[in-house]
């Protein structure tokens, strides 16, 4: 995973999730609506599928996504150090998503995979609202095998964090709980982020057993993820649900800030006021990376919060779900 000029024990954050371009094209109220889109969510989506929502959208770009290669983005552009493990296939899409993400400063060794399925692709579609429907093609990325970890990098890192989205399938979960293990035997710290409420839907045991053991040490969700885990609507019940859980819980609330649950504690933070919102992809993405570096960092929970909202509003001013601005600067020019 690392490399000798850059040794494994340098690594701030390891991160496991899926090797994903995002395919992105704006489009009318009306498209959503005709291809029975489930609108501002995630769904899955089979070859067929994948194909026909393709064929449906305007002029497209192609951006290197995927849930925690964002974040470990927004990580390595505020000068953490970062890797990433993730699968992608041997095809043209595998190449521009290495590229992406080394070019990015992240370590990525992970051997691209011969043959079908392709690499994963995303196809979102942005309304004039900036709200984003996504549609997900897991592709190579759902074959990740227990065997492409690098064990002595994520017991190195000081925070392993990993993707709901890639608990999906039956192969990168058992890879995952392969790196939570290694990560816990060498007493790091664990983040999970809970990606999506359908995620929880189908394996919300699964996390709230993680939970319940101890195993994850630092929890990103945002309000309707921690009602689809906790059966609790009233966000504040929800939050006393877990808070007592984890050791930090840290729960995101779109325009409505972001608060963070820790050693007894409740933090709030306003979300940063944004000109206009064009695109909120990847919004949860860079709060966590912003909240992770200053983690990192040792900075207290209320300064990672602040720096978590001014990430996020950075990503939702412009297409794309990786930092257009320097992240760096606008968190100098807030902290000096």
């Amino acid at each position: 995973m690392s490399n000798p000029s850059s040794p494994a024990s340098s690594l701030q954050v390891i991160a496991i999730g899926n090797a994903i371009v995002d395919v992105m094209a704006p489009c009318a109220d009306a498209l959503i609506e005709r291809l029975g889109l489930v609108r501002g969510g995630m769904t899955l989506v089979d070859t067929d599928r994948a194909q026909e929502l393709y064929d449906a959208m305007g002029p497209a770009r192609e951006i290197s996504g995927g849930s925690a290669a964002n974040t470990l983005a927004g990580l390595a552009a505020l000068g953490s150090s970062c890797a990433f493990i993730g699968q992608v296939a041997q095809d043209q899409m595998g190449e521009v998503f290495a590229h992406d993400i080394r070019a990015g400063g992240i370590s990525f060794e992970t051997p691209a995979r011969a043959g079908d399925p392709p690499t994963a692709r995303c196809l979102i579609f942005v309304t004039p609202d900036g709200q984003r429907t996504m549609n997900t093609y897991l592709g190579a990325s759902q074959f990740l095998p227990p065997a492409a970890l690098d064990e002595a990098a994520i017991a190195a890192a000081q925070v392993l964090y990993l993707e709901g989205y890639l608990w999906d399938p039956e192969e990168p979960r058992s890879a995952m709980r392969r790196a939570i293990a290694a990560a816990r035997n060498a007493g790091r710290k664990v983040a999970f982020t809970l990606s999506d409420a359908f995620v929880i839907a189908r394996h919300g045991d699964d996390f709230r057993s993680l939970i319940e053991a101890g195993e994850i040490d630092i929890l990103f969700a945002n309000h309707i993820e921690l009602a689809a885990l906790t059966g609790q609507d009233d966000f504040h019940a929800g939050i006393d649900a877990l808070k007592s859980k984890v050791p930090m819980l840290v729960v995101t609330r779109s325009e409505h800030g972001a608060v963070a649950a820790c050693g007894g504690e409740l933090f709030e933070v306003r979300a940063e006021p944004v000109e206009q919102v064009i695109d909120t992809t990847g919004a949860g993405d860079l709060f966590a990376a912003g909240f992770l570096h200053g983690h990192v960092q040792g900075r207290p929970p209320a300064e990672c919060l602040e720096i978590g909202a001014i990430c996020a509003a950075e990503i939702i001013s412009h297409y794309g779900a990786r930092p257009e601005a320097n992240l760096k600067d606008l968190i100098d020019a807030r902290f000096g």
